[in-house]
């Protein structure tokens, strides 16, 4: 009996296979945790407050995280960050309602509902 090469040839394919399959798989190097881009962490919480300053300081954690994930641009987080600013001195001077406006301003400016 006379084997074919078509034969030889699966059966060495099978032999390699047999060596491939029992070997364990490579080891995978675990990597330090990171912020995946554009997924907000479970973590984070709005700070909460009453009146302007909690819309001012809710304003502000959402932007940080905008940025962290990759949501904003830097130059973009720049100017709402100018425009924090301003809402917060008018919340600081007692104009509530003027920088309650603001912070919903910037927020609608900057395609965030108000």
């Amino acid at each position: 009996m006379h084997a074919t090469p078509v034969l030889i040839g699966a059966l060495a394919l099978l032999a390699l296979a047999g060596c491939n399959s029992s070997a364990p798989p490579p080891p995978v190097a675990s990597a330090p945790q990171q912020a995946v881009n554009g997924v907000t962490p479970s973590t984070f919480r709005l700070p909460g407050g009453a009146g302007c300053s909690g819309d001012v300081a809710n304003w502000q954690a959402i932007q940080d995280n905008d940025l962290q994930t990759g949501h904003v641009t830097q130059s973009v987080y720049d100017q709402i960050r100018g425009e924090i600013a301003q809402a917060a001195a008018a919340c600081s001077g007692g104009r509530d309602a003027e920088a309650r406006a603001m912070v919903r301003a910037s927020k609608v400016r900057h395609g965030y509902p108000g």
